[in-house]
């Protein structure tokens, strides 16, 4: 049996792709704060990890339990204030960072320490950029500073695993109907703009279904799945 963890599995892209990958009969341990939300998931081989990304010692206890990991998708992550950067406290956006790359890190850091030293060695690792990693959306400064990083973590570790037969990609996401996005558009509408096109987040499962599961020799090194109708191409 195939088996991956997702982090931010309680909702969302996470959750989604959980019960995506539980459908195909893979081992799934879960990662989030809310022990709740992931006690909805229910499932023979749902493995519950309610933790905290940015917690060092809960992340590496939760990978060293979990054992034989085939496949990570790095997926956690936050959005924080939606204004000019004049406007953003210190505070916030340390917020960000720490859980947008810290997190990733330190979920990125234990997947490949497991892969290296399994048997057989590898595995994959899927990280969630963003379109805003290319084209960022006005008033996201420490969002898009963090999914620019993620890409640099991206590159690295797909160089530094090859010699342990450790693939990693990303897959940027543009709109797909989360709370994330939910939220934008409440944003958008206080301000009198047009709502965003958007699309289902089970599109997005798929995606990162077909990316873990291709053979070892093979890598979607970056993705770009988005709503049809988005702005991102072109002027205006």
């Amino acid at each position: 049996m195939k088996s991956i963890i997702i982090t931010g599995a309680s909702s969302g892209i996470g959750r989604e792709t959980a019960e995506y990958f539980l459908s195909k009969n893979w081992r799934v341990g879960l990662i989030a704060r809310r022990a709740d939300a992931l006690a909805e998931v229910v499932h023979d081989n749902a493995v519950h990890f309610p933790c905290d990304v940015t917690d060092e010692p809960a992340v590496d206890a939760a990978f060293a339990g979990f054992g034989h990991l085939d496949v990570l998708f790095n997926n956690a992550g936050m959005f924080g204030p939606q204004t000019t950067i004049d406007q953003i406290a210190l505070g916030d956006w340390k917020q960000v960072l720490d859980v947008n790359l810290t997190g990733m890190f330190l979920c990125a850091r234990a997947a490949f320490r497991q892969m290296r030293n399994q048997t057989p060695q590898g595995g994959r690792i899927i990280n969630n950029g963003s379109i805003s990693a290319y084209t960022p959306r006005e008033g996201s400064v420490c969002y898009t500073t963090t999914k620019h990083g993620v890409s640099g973590l991206t590159k690295t570790l797909s160089l530094d695993g090859r010699a342990f037969d450790i693939a990693c990609g990303q897959i940027d996401i543009g709109n797909a109907r989360t709370d994330l996005v939910v939220n934008l558009e409440k944003a958008r509408a206080a301000q009198g703009l047009d709502p965003l096109p958007s699309m289902a987040v089970s599109d997005v499962a798929r995606s990162v279904f077909h990316m873990a599961t291709l053979p070892p020799e093979a890598n979607v090194q970056s993705m770009m799945i988005m709503a049809t109708k988005m702005p991102h191409i072109g002027r205006g």
